[in-house]
């Protein structure tokens, strides 16, 4: 999961904790200009060893790069930039957004540039935590807590009703399936509603969902209105006090301009509590696209990226809450029902630093 980002967030790391090591040995020589016939053929040797041992293992050795400084770095602008220019350019290929990696390289700018670094601090944890607040300020999205919503609404005797939106493709009905299972769990009743009437076995997919997870589900027949379908959905749920009302709709392309008049016509019509998108998160790019473009036609409170198990880039779970300023809530992370993530940035830093 995100393997080629955490490679190119762990490489910056040691690539700048090289700069300061080396930066540190320099004026350390500097200084005492005291070299002698026995200490310049055990400086040879020991290149010689930093470069059979090879660049990350040889920064890995915190320990004797805190002993080889012995004495406080200033870092400078001249000092990072090669490394952040090259970090900019390997985040773009890990498909983060550009205006994503912009804020990530300035972020790290400012934290960086005249920073003091000690002889008893280790340089990886200085550049690993610079990392981390730069990753926390682009995840630092206002969250949205279902759970508050749900519990809000039971008090006023009225169903919460969450709507979900998407192309075709991205596991939308699936994750739907997902959330009323967890849902379930937590001791919520729900009702589905089969508001995909266009694509042909949305309706059935969803029937057979509700079987294995227990659930009822609401529906016409196939060319029904969608809003209609949805209506009727958030009437039975308070007619029999079901907590919340999952309501599906047909994928579509956000260019699309009838179809998307028709999602804003559900959402006027249904005037859902949430509006979430669901996205796939190995199309990268395509989906910040995606999630922009339904976000200004009915404005989405939240997003759930799926198959992110399969993500081996990570650029769209870093990426797309900052793009459309809105949190994201879920992370599909299987095929399983019970394989929804709570979405969470110490879970993101962890999956990035540690997983």
């Amino acid at each position: 999961m995100f393997k080629s980002l955490k490679e190119k967030l762990n490489k910056a790391v040691s690539k700048l904790s090289e700069m300061i090591y080396l930066k540190g040995s320099k004026e350390e020589t500097e200084e005492s200009r005291i070299e002698d016939t026995t200490v310049k053929k055990e400086d040879k040797k020991e290149s010689k060893e930093k470069a059979d041992i090879g660049f990350f293992d040889r920064f890995r050795i915190t320990k004797t790069i805190k002993r080889a400084l012995g004495k406080e770095v200033v870092l400078t602008e001249e000092d990072v930039e090669e490394v952040l220019e090259e970090l900019e350019l390997e985040l773009l290929e890990a498909d983060v957004a550009y205006e994503v990696t912009e804020k990530l390289i300035q972020s790290l700018r400012d934290q960086l540039i005249g920073r003091k670094i000690g002889p008893k601090e280790d340089p990886e944890e200085v550049i690993r935590e610079a990392l981390k607040n730069a990753i926390k300020e682009v995840l630092s999205q206002k969250t949205v807590d279902i759970y508050q919503i749900i519990e809000e609404k039971k008090k006023r005797g009225e169903p919460t009703v969450i709507l979900f939106v998407g192309i075709n493709g991205t596991g939308k009905t699936t994750t739907i399936a997902k959330l009323a299972y967890l849902l379930k769990k937590k001791g919520y009743s729900i009702v589905l509603a089969a508001g995909d009437t266009f694509r042909a076995g949305a309706i059935e997919q969803l029937e057979e969902h509700g079987k294995r997870i227990g659930v009822k589900v609401i529906k016409q027949q196939r060319g029904a209105d969608s809003a209609a379908v949805i209506y009727d959905a958030i009437e039975h749920a308070k007619a029999r006090g079901i907590d919340v009302v999952l309501a599906d709709t047909a994928g579509r392309q956000a260019t699309n301009v009838n179809l998307m008049e028709e999602i804003r016509k559900v959402v006027r019509v249904t005037k859902p509590d949430l509006v979430i998108f669901v996205g796939d998160a190995l199309t990268g790019n395509d989906a910040i696209i995606q999630a922009e473009e339904f976000n200004k036609a009915v404005n989405i409170e939240g997003v759930i990226l799926t198959k992110v198990d399969a993500d081996a880039k990570g650029g769209a779970a870093l990426s797309i809450a900052y793009a459309i300023g809105k949190p994201i809530l879920f992370l599909g992370t299987g095929q399983r029902y019970e394989d929804l993530e709570e979405f969470s940035v110490e879970w993101m830093i962890d999956k990035l630093f540690n997983g």
